[in-house]
């Protein structure tokens, strides 16, 4: 019997049925790329000679990474990928727009069962709706939306089942953070990831993009919430399952160097923090600003301790300012940045000097990742962010939410 990701290669390559480790070529139906890997994708194209693209109507690039541009060389980039879009009639969405995995998901470019084969790793994220979300190279990127087709190998696929209720304070960022440390940062290389929800309540679709998100750190694939039409058959054939009782989750964080580096929040209470940042496209949509907002009304950012809050998209920086968000983060002593991925991918907006520590809602903590190398990153939920913000030290969040 076959599972989601089975089932959706199935019907893109016009294949009765698959099964893991065949090659199958299928249609895709999205393609992407961003300032970091859109320019390799169009020297690609340019030195092949490609006139016409056939996913030009069904692809966009974004300007996201290091966006506003922090360099000469980064502005060389942003004009290169403009002047690609306008030739070729491909979406273009430029500074301030937001990050492209939140934007894709704002306007609805991707439905249930679609292949979206993305030039970033975390393309994972966009199982949250469903989909069949892969992060590939630029080369591979440049084929698919030359083409509208690319090939793949079916993964095996392990499904994990949540259950139980989510208690205050602990939110699917803990969730990610939980099947990293049993996982590992390889324990589903090359694999698809189908989650099943049976929460009370369910996870929103935000909640949903976290998890598929950081699946990527876990080595997936894929890492896909089946929606109809495409769910797996019964008695479908996995590699194995997981159940989780979230009920019995606690606020965790990731030491560094890596985001299976997971401990109860609790373990390291009390470890003083110069820097804060609550964003990414891991953790910046409005619940995960909502939730800081709340942890902070009324109250100060610690002296001496940077809190920097960057929404994900345009769309979520407009509702958190209607909401009175912004307004509230503002008043707390946050700094809001424009939507983009910031200081998560190290190009600006919040570098780490030596020896410097911060706790980040994004999903890598290698060391480097957010400035010099001797700096540390720890990873945890919004909530922890926040209250770690008001402590100036790792903090935990439930004394504020109990």
């Amino acid at each position: 019997m076959t599972t989601t990701v089975e089932k959706i290669l199935a019907e893109a390559s016009g294949a009765k049925r698959v099964a893991p480790g065949e090659f199958v070529v299928a249609d895709v139906n999205f393609v992407f790329a961003h300032d970091g890997t859109a320019p390799l994708m169009i020297d690609v194209i340019t030195e092949f000679g490609v006139k016409n693209l056939k996913m030009a109507g069904k692809s966009a690039l974004f300007i996201d990474h290091a966006a506003p541009s922090p360099s000469v060389q980064n502005a060389i980039l942003h004009i290169k990928m403009r002047e690609f879009a306008n030739r070729f009639g491909v979406k273009l969405f430029d500074v301030g727009e937001g990050i492209c995995h939140q934007v894709i998901m704002d306007h609805q470019f991707v439905k249930p069962g679609d292949i979206v084969v993305g030039a970033d790793s975390h393309t994972t994220l966009h199982g949250a709706v469903g989909a069949f979300g892969v992060g590939v190279g630029s080369t591979d990127a440049a084929f698919a939306i030359a083409f509208g087709k690319l090939w793949f190998k079916v993964p095996e696929s392990i499904k994990i089942t949540f259950k139980g209720t989510l208690n205050p304070g602990v939110s699917s960022k803990d969730i990610a953070l939980a099947l990293l440390k049993e996982l590992g940062t390889d324990g589903a290389s090359y694999m698809a990831i189908e989650y099943h929800d049976e929460l009370s309540p369910k996870l929103s679709q935000s909640s949903r993009a976290t998890i598929s998100n950081l699946s990527a750190e876990m080595g997936a694939k894929v890492a896909i919430f089946p929606a109809a039409p495409f769910t797996p058959e019964k008695n479908a054939s996995y590699a194995s399952e997981i159940d989780l009782d979230c009920s019995r989750l606690e606020p965790l964080i990731a030491k560094p160097p890596l985001p299976s580096n997971v401990v109860p929040v609790s373990d390291i209470e009390g470890l003083e923090v110069d820097e804060v940042f609550i964003g990414s496209c891991t953790n910046g949509r409005l619940e995960d600003l909502e939730i800081a907002a709340k942890i902070l009304k009324g109250k100060k950012v610690k002296r001496n301790v940077r809190c920097i809050v960057i929404p994900a998209s345009r769309q979520i920086y407009e509702k958190a300012v209607e909401n009175g968000i912004i307004e509230t983060l503002v008043k707390s002593g946050c700094v809001i940045g424009p939507p983009t991925c910031g200081p998560c991918v190290g190009a600006h907006m919040g570098l780490l000097g030596p020896e410097e520590t911060a706790i980040s809602t994004a999903n890598r903590n290698f060391t480097g990742r957010m400035g010099d190398p001797k700096a540390k990153i720890f990873l945890a939920s919004p909530a922890t962010a926040a209250a770690s913000a008001l402590e100036g030290k790792i903090s935990d969040p439930r004394k504020y939410l109990g």
